[in-house]
């Protein structure tokens, strides 16, 4: 089956998403003491890369070359959360707020990529993935406010 290279681009920008995401809640768990938020961002962390794995499958079925790294972009916010962590002292606060910023992005590019004209197959993985980003936002954000109390 071929497929358009319009499609291939919104699969490598989720890629590019969820790489970034890997990347960015691995270095948001280390920013934080508590052990069972440092295996959930973990968790995150490694869900992420299955996502961009399961992507990086399709743009390669059909013929093109996957990306295989994050965007400059959020290679900037990630070190936005090294340096902030710095002055916060690992604030847990902080480190959840820049967590929920990040999936703010995600969600966005997931909304974007469902608004495009993907292949039904496709579209249904793309939608389930942007599930399950919404589920994490929603978590990180319930986090992050029950720690402001």
């Amino acid at each position: 089956m071929a497929v358009a290279t319009e499609t291939n681009h919104v699969l490598n920008d989720l890629i590019h998403i969820c790489l970034d995401g890997e990347k960015g809640f691995a270095a948001a768990a280390e920013h934080v003491t508590d052990s069972s938020l440092k295996l959930e961002l973990m968790d995150y962390s490694m869900q992420r890369r299955d996502f961009a794995a399961n992507l990086q499958g399709l743009v390669a079925n059909s013929g093109e070359k996957p990306s295989n790294s994050g965007d400059v972009s959020a290679g900037l916010h990630r070190a936005w959360i090294n340096v902030k962590s710095l002055f916060t002292s690992n604030d847990r606060y902080a480190v959840l707020a820049e967590c929920e910023r990040g999936e703010d992005s995600a969600m966005a590019a997931f909304k974007q990529a469902m608004e495009s004209d993907l292949p039904s197959d496709y579209m249904q993985l793309v939608q389930s993935q942007a599930s399950a980003v919404k589920r994490t936002h929603d978590r990180v954000k319930a986090l992050r406010d029950a720690t402001r109390r």
